[in-house]
């Protein structure tokens, strides 16, 4: 008896449902099992300079160290670097909004206001948790 043809029969007449991952055996996501889809992360750019203007720190850093290393070194960017990452594990309390001015102050973005300075207020948020959980949650404890 051949048991290997027999199991491709059977695979081939039961429907696969592992070909889109999103959709479950009726052609619908699964919420259950995978949670709810965010239409945000399956959005394309509606604009062509929307992906430009996102990483627009990112590439404005990339230039800047590559200019500081072909002027000064492989020291200079390195140096850096190493101060931003510094800079950015400075923080307050979980509960408390960070500003973050010594990054700002590294980069030279501490003298001009953006869109960010306005709108993204911490004062503004509808959000407040309680500050013993999420220290807490901060540090592992939960």
């Amino acid at each position: 008896m051949n048991t290997r043809g027999l199991r491709s029969q059977l695979k081939d007449s039961v429907p696969v449902t592992g070909l889109c991952p999103q959709a479950g055996p009726y052609g619908v996501q699964d919420s259950l099992r995978r949670g709810f889809s965010s239409v945000k992360n399956e959005l394309l750019p509606s604009h062509p300079l929307e992906l430009s203007e996102k990483n627009f720190q990112l590439n404005q850093d990339k230039m800047n160290f590559n200019t500081l290393r072909n002027i000064q070194g492989l020291h200079a960017p390195l140096k850096l670097q190493m101060e931003y990452r510094a800079a950015r594990q400075i923080q307050r309390l979980p509960f408390l909004p960070s500003s973050n001015l010594a990054l700002d102050t590294l980069r030279g973005t501490d003298d001009s206001i953006g869109f960010q300075d306005i709108l993204n207020d911490p004062v503004l948020s509808e959000i407040m948790g309680d500050p013993h959980i999420m220290t807490e949650y901060k540090l592992g404890v939960l």
